[in-house]
């Protein structure tokens, strides 16, 4: 990965986003871009809502395209991402296990890897079946890395705004 990040300073508010919210989606692409196996990407905050999506424009519907994601949607990954979230935070509470780091499901046709963010945020991945989960798991480790510390209130709320938007 020798590409950069863009830089910049913060949009003014309808200037169009902030070079923080630039980063985050940049780094988005990277992910799906360049780690073989990734279907689809999504950013829930810790209220569910999605932040950030690797095809922010589709509807949650069926689009017939299994290649994209579950249902090719970022809103039902979005929906499994925050459920799956919860349903291991409340069992790591229940079990006195910590905090969850993260979560992999792994079904016939595909593999789904929940891990949290420092915010209590939560980065979802839709993988083929044969993806190499190691590879998917050290690239979203570097993601939330990357992304944790500038997730602040005002991006999320952007990103939320943004994603509303976009739909």
């Amino acid at each position: 990965m020798n590409a950069q990040a863009p830089t910049g300073t913060q949009a003014p508010t309808g200037q169009g986003p902030s070079s923080q919210a630039r980063n985050l989606h940049w780094l988005l692409t990277n992910l799906v871009d360049e780690v073989p196996g990734i279907r689809s990407v999504a950013v829930v905050s810790s209220d569910g809502l999605l932040l950030l999506a690797s095809d922010p424009g589709l509807a949650a519907e069926d689009t017939g395209d299994r290649t994209t994601g579950p249902r090719g949607s970022s809103a039902d990954l979005a929906t499994l991402v925050s459920g799956l979230g919860s349903l291991t935070n409340g069992a790591a509470k229940l079990m006195d296990g910590g905090a969850v780091k993260q979560t992999m499901v792994a079904m016939d046709e595909g593999s789904l890897f929940v891990m949290s963010i420092s915010d209590g945020s939560l980065l979802g991945v839709y993988a083929t079946p044969d993806c190499d989960m190691s590879v998917i798991a050290y690239h979203m480790a570097l993601f939330v890395g990357r992304a944790g510390h500038v997730l602040t209130p005002e991006l999320r709320t952007e990103l939320r705004q943004s994603m509303e938007n976009a739909q």
